[in-house]
């Protein structure tokens, strides 16, 4: 889901084009943000951008590429500023096109969603439509999917809510009539006392009622696994697993179960601990009868196919399908987050259809807007879908001519020749992933496990937390073990990376379709001398590394 990516500006010289001069004023753009990048050597400007390089000023003003392997945090598979996305850009700015052009016709946006759907049917196997909510931000795109879910489960529940009442409502008639009476074993059956209580219907029932409206009022339960990253607005962070993003503003949003990853055996117990249950009344045989009824406290199970933040851990095509059937037996949706591993990244449109999983909801922003757009877009399943969602939910920014003829020209891209986008994307990332390995065979004691798919990849380092180096030992204490080596790699090497944000022992390596050949090794040289480093416990030599 999205990271605050957002880098405050160093000391770049006066006189470069995009760059402003260093102010003496009191930094008031996240200034304890600022300090933390200063101190793992990452708080430097990047002045221009193109292809699958940034560019930042040196003393001089000189100009120096670095090689862009975090990728804009999945968003610029295309490329920096790719020609053909600028050129469309430019177009639609100089006719003049609609930005704010709400609540009316949005032809444009229709376009897009079709064209998303022919896509996804093709890699689902699937004819049933999906339709579409745009949004901003990946963030805001899983909160629509969230609210659209709890709607959803609202509409179910109230459906319920009014057949117990038409059910209490016959029952009553039918003991009133005398065609049905009240026996100890109702009673018994919904573990009321009939002797205190005074035995009638009229008791019996107000008791049931009194249940069911305790567990209707109960707030809705969401599943997600462990590791999951979906955001960090108000709802989206309390599914996100990092609990230094969630404790703070666990109050204002509905609660999840995090789900241990590759556990299925965890789905059932978290079932027979988390159900919930009404009581319904029938005759049977001239006797009340009393049942017991299970309705939706589980509003969504939350997936990404590949977890981000998380330390780019793959979800297996095994557990993809334990999680796909346990939702269908509760009739609880899957909300598919596609933000960082959708667009082409691991080579479909889809990561998650390259495992066998289907959601019943899917997000995708990111490179959805080319790396110019913010943009982003909850698609929902025909069976789920409630229409009276795009009354009570809407964005100013969203569904306008801008973003969404971009994403057009995005998806033009993805699929031009035969879909010749994805299979370099599994070309590159086959490519990259060599390398890594080759590294980490070369380094075991440094480098734990390299992980991911297509251009998705990540490479997780052992814990120096017990290190001989005193600036390693700190790195790792104070959680900036992996920004240090990014700093050491950006300043070394001129390759910009960085961990994965709730496991920073994990950097991540997300770059564009254009990567060469020539910045896989560059990248490999960087990793080479990290490794030396960590393998001699030599912190002292980490550019930026905390003082021993």
């Amino acid at each position: 889901m999205d990271h605050t990516d957002s880098v405050p500006s160093s000391s770049p010289s006066a006189g470069s084009a995009g760059a402003e001069p260093e102010s003496t004023e009191l930094e008031l753009a996240e200034p304890y943000l600022r300090a933390v990048l200063d101190t793992a050597g990452l708080a430097v400007e990047y002045v221009r951008a193109q292809g699958n390089t940034l560019f930042r000023l040196d003393e001089d003003g000189t100009e120096i590429p670095v090689v862009d392997f975090a990728g804009g945090y999945g968003s610029v598979l295309l490329g920096h500023n790719r020609p053909e996305i600028i050129e469309r850009a430019t177009e639609l700015l100089a006719s003049g096109t609609p930005v704010h052009a709400q609540f009316s016709r949005h032809p444009y946006a229709n376009r897009l969603a079709a064209e998303l759907n022919r896509i996804m049917h093709r890699e689902l196997g699937t004819a049933e439509p999906y339709f579409a909510i745009f949004a901003n931000t990946g963030a805001e795109a899983v909160e629509a999917a969230v609210k659209h879910a709890e709607m959803d489960r609202g509409m179910r529940l109230a459906a319920l809510r009014e057949e117990l009442a038409e059910h209490t409502a016959s029952v009553r008639a039918a003991v009133a009539a005398g065609t049905a009476t009240v026996t100890d074993r109702a009673w018994d059956r919904a573990g009321l006392d009939t002797a205190a209580l005074g035995g009638d219907f009229e008791a019996l029932a107000a008791e049931l009622e009194h249940h069911n409206a305790q567990q209707l009022e109960l707030p809705p339960l969401f599943l997600a696994l462990e590791g999951g990253f979906h955001g960090k607005l108000a709802a989206s962070v309390q599914l996100t697993h990092n609990d230094a993003y969630r404790t703070p503003f666990k109050a204002l949003a509905a609660q999840a179960r995090f789900v241990p990853r590759e556990r299925p055996d965890a789905l059932k117990e978290i079932y027979t601990e988390e159900r919930r249950t009404l009581w319904d009344v029938g005759v049977v045989g001239g006797r009340v009868e009393v049942t017991e009824r299970e309705f939706p406290a589980f509003c969504a199970f939350l997936v990404e196919p590949i977890q981000g933040e998380g330390g780019i851990h793959m979800l297996s095509a095994a557990f993809a399908a334990e999680i796909q059937r346990f939702c269908e037996s509760i009739d609880c949706p899957v909300v598919v987050d596609e933000i960082q591993s959708g667009m082409g990244r691991t080579g479909a449109l889809l990561s998650s259809s390259q495992i066998g999983l289907r959601g019943d909801y899917y997000t995708l922003a990111k490179t959805l807007g080319g790396g110019i757009a913010k943009t982003s877009v909850m698609l929902v399943r025909q069976a789920r879908y409630r229409k009276e969602f795009e009354i009570v939910h809407s964005s100013t920014f969203a569904k306008d001519s801008f973003s969404s003829h971009i994403a057009l020209k995005v998806l033009e891209l993805l699929e031009a020749d035969g879909g010749a986008a994805y299979q370099r994307a599994v070309e590159r990332g086959e490519a990259l992933h060599r390398m890594l390995t080759s590294v980490a065979g070369d380094f075991p004691g440094a480098v734990k496990e390299v992980r991911g798919r297509g251009l998705m990849l990540g490479m997780e380092f052992h814990d120096q937390s017990g290190s001989a180096s005193p600036a390693l030992r700190e790195a790792a204490a104070g959680g900036l073990f992996g920004y240090v080596l990014a700093g050491h790699l950006l300043h070394r090497h001129s390759i910009r990376t960085f961990p994965t944000a709730s496991a920073v022992n994990t950097l991540r390596f997300e770059p564009s379709l254009l990567v060469s050949d020539a910045e896989i090794a560059q990248l490999e040289g960087g990793l080479r001398d990290i490794c030396a480093i960590l393998r001699d416990e030599a912190g002292e030599r980490l550019t930026g590394a905390p003082a021993g």
